[in-house]
């Protein structure tokens, strides 16, 4: 288990959710990136307004590059699919998100911690779709 890392594990799940706990306490608004993002592809949608919604996707853009830039860390490509699946995916997410209401950071981080019911049945969900996803396309049909 060569990628087995609990302690990085560990210490970047514990940033997210300081992260996520912060934007909450200090901007009263839940930090899930669907509605984040979805509030600048739809402005007036939500309370954030356009700049920090901005400063906030910049940043999940910017913290890594900076990471790279001040350690050792190299970056590794997971992506093993053709672009089209890839594109098509993500399309797929995005409906999701809006018949959801709300993404995995959302509901998951943000909503488990609130003792959402709502957010509870979303999350496992999401999770029993990827399980399924996994085991029909790597186990039951054999696709990389």
């Amino acid at each position: 288990m060569e990628n087995f890392t609990p302690i990085s594990a560990l210490v970047g799940g514990g940033l997210i959710g300081l992260a996520s706990g912060l934007y909450l306490l200090l901007n009263g608004r839940i930090a899930g990136i669907s509605g984040i993002v979805g509030g600048l592809l739809s402005p007036g949608k939500g309370g954030a307004g356009p700049l920090e919604r901005v400063a906030f996707i910049a940043g999940l853009i910017i913290g890594p590059l900076i990471l790279m830039m001040g350690t050792s860390f190299e970056a590794q490509s997971i992506v093993t699919s053709p672009t089209p699946v890839i594109i098509a995916g993500g399309l797929l997410v995005g409906v999701g998100t809006t018949v959801g209401s709300g993404c995995t950071s959302g509901h998951g981080i943000c909503g488990l911690s609130r003792f959402s019911l709502r957010s509870l049945v979303a999350t496992l969900s999401f999770m029993g779709a990827g399980f399924l996803t996994v085991l029909v396309t790597r186990h039951l049909i054999g696709a990389a």
